[in-house]
């Protein structure tokens, strides 16, 4: 098998939704394993690891484009408003 490439990293999280990122970010770290802790595979795989972790307490990876108002009309009613770059606190208990 031959080694992992950053374009594997980011086939695996490239279309990563928050309800899978966790899962995701499971065969990320399952690919990147046996790199050495200096490859720069290994750290860009941890990095989109990290983002995959942010991603799961978020409602979007965007990045781009302006942040909504929480002043907006109807924000209280939206699920989640927190973009991967600022997810939501973890739960207590």
């Amino acid at each position: 098998m031959r080694p992992p490439t950053r374009d594997d990293v980011d086939a695996l999280v490239g279309p990563a939704t928050p309800h899978f990122a966790l899962q995701i970010r499971a065969r990320v770290r399952e690919l990147i394993q046996d790199l050495p802790a200096d490859d720069e595979v290994r750290r860009y795989g941890e990095e989109q690891a990290a983002l995959l972790e942010r991603l799961a307490l978020a409602s979007s990876k965007a990045e781009e484009g302006a942040r909504e108002s929480p002043g907006r009309v109807g924000w209280e009613t939206l699920p989640s408003s927190a973009p991967a770059a600022v997810p939501l606190p973890r739960a207590r208990g």
